[in-house]
């Protein structure tokens, strides 16, 4: 991770020029669990992650400064809406059912849901999960994936968990057969070779979007502003260089869907 940040420090100090003294300061929440999206540095004790690098980037090309609190995910749209915070940079996926309540940025990256099982599961998981029927299957709360499976007939329980890496040690330790979140994230963590006895399901995501940065909806000025410093922090790479630093080649190719 020092080297991660060393290099993404790197990379800030190369976009544009520094804010004014004068700039104005937006609260953005971001979640502790969601490494490398969004993580809290036990060093620092302050959040990071791409896409908080990302949203000091879009402010610096938009004209403003970034406070960054810690929210947790189930949280993050509630903090928004209440104007706790005014953007939300997680790894949030743009859904519909999200659309309504709040409004988000063009696309950052495309997203999907992911399965893990035991290292010893044998076979794939189909979208009816027929071949979990009658197990224990965990999920995060807060996020799409935890009223489908709750409204499926199959499992024997659906366990809720604060984070991703809860799920993992669950699974990882036996206690669990399965667990669903978001495909990156798991597979980032799993990468760091804390979870041996876990492996990726053979599994097609059925609920694939994109992740977005979030404002309120009558925040349509800010939203432009922010949609504007995207196009031109794609345009010149930033965007991708910051996938490139926070996120390991060998977990970005088949891994995001």
């Amino acid at each position: 991770m020092k080297l991660q940040a060393f290099l993404a420090g790197a990379a800030m100090l190369a976009i544009g020029s520094l804010q004014p003294a004068n700039a104005e300061t937006l609260t953005v929440g971001s979640t502790p669990t969601g490494v490398p999206f969004t993580f809290l540095d036990i060093q620092t004790n302050e959040i990071q992650g791409m896409m908080v690098d990302l949203v000091r980037a879009v402010g610096q090309e938009a004209g403003f400064e970034v406070t960054v609190q810690p929210v947790d995910f189930g949280s993050l749209i509630p903090s928004l809406t209440s104007r706790r915070i005014d953007i939300i940079a997680a790894a949030m996926i743009a859904t519909d059912a999200r659309r309504e309540v709040i409004d988000f940025s063009q696309e950052v990256m495309p997203y999907g849901e992911g399965v893990v099982v035991a290292a010893g599961f044998e076979g794939g998981i189909s979208p009816t999960f027929e071949e979990l029927r009658g197990e224990v299957i965990g999920v995060q709360q807060g996020t799409t994936y935890l009223d489908r499976l709750q409204s499926m007939d199959v499992f024997g329980e659906v366990r809720v968990y604060d984070s991703l890496a809860d799920i993992l040690n669950e699974v990882n330790r036996g206690r669990i057969a399965a667990g669903m979140g978001d495909k990156p994230i798991m597979a980032y963590q799993m990468s760091q070779g804390r979870f041996p006895e876990v492996k990726m399901a053979d599994y097609e995501s059925q609920q694939t979007g994109s992740v977005g940065l979030g404002v309120r909806k009558d925040d349509t000025a800010l939203l432009e502003r922010i949609d504007g410093a995207l196009a031109k922090l794609k345009e010149n790479g930033t965007v991708d260089e910051l996938s490139l630093i926070h996120i390991s080649e060998p977990t970005r190719l088949g891994m995001i869907s």
